[in-house]
């Protein structure tokens, strides 16, 4: 872990580092499973509007990173986690007329990305 994100103030409810690494994989498994399901439903296969949410919220999901730990940018990165909230709030209506269960599936990542949006804010507030 780099010395910056040490040495920031954080909130005494933030999970240890560890923690991280075992829900992202799980929350990615849970996406993925989430996005076959819709997109092989017939209704969307081979391309549906729906996606279009998806890939845009998984943009921002994945930059995040670079914009907090690379370029130190806590600022930056809570608007792209807000970002990444709202895409995959309207993704996870839009799969409803798809596949219940695939939207269901995006409920445990939109509860960790209220959490992580919080942990940034905290950091953006007391740093």
């Amino acid at each position: 872990m780099n010395k910056w994100y040490k040495n920031l103030k954080k909130s005494s409810i933030g999970p240890p580092s560890w923690v991280f690494g075992v829900v992202w994989p799980i929350l990615y498994f849970f996406m993925f499973i989430s996005l076959l399901l819709v997109w092989n439903n017939k209704k969307c296969f081979p391309y549906c509007n729906s996606l279009t949410y998806f890939f845009i919220q998984l943009f921002f999901n994945l930059i995040w990173t670079s914009l907090f730990f690379y370029y130190k940018k806590p600022l930056y990165a809570l608007f792209d986690i807000i970002l990444v909230i709202i895409f995959t709030a309207i993704t996870y209506q839009k799969f409803l007329k798809y596949n219940k269960l695939a939207a269901y599936l995006l409920i445990p990542y939109l509860l960790w990305l209220s959490f992580a949006s919080y942990l940034n804010l905290f950091i953006v507030l007391n740093n």
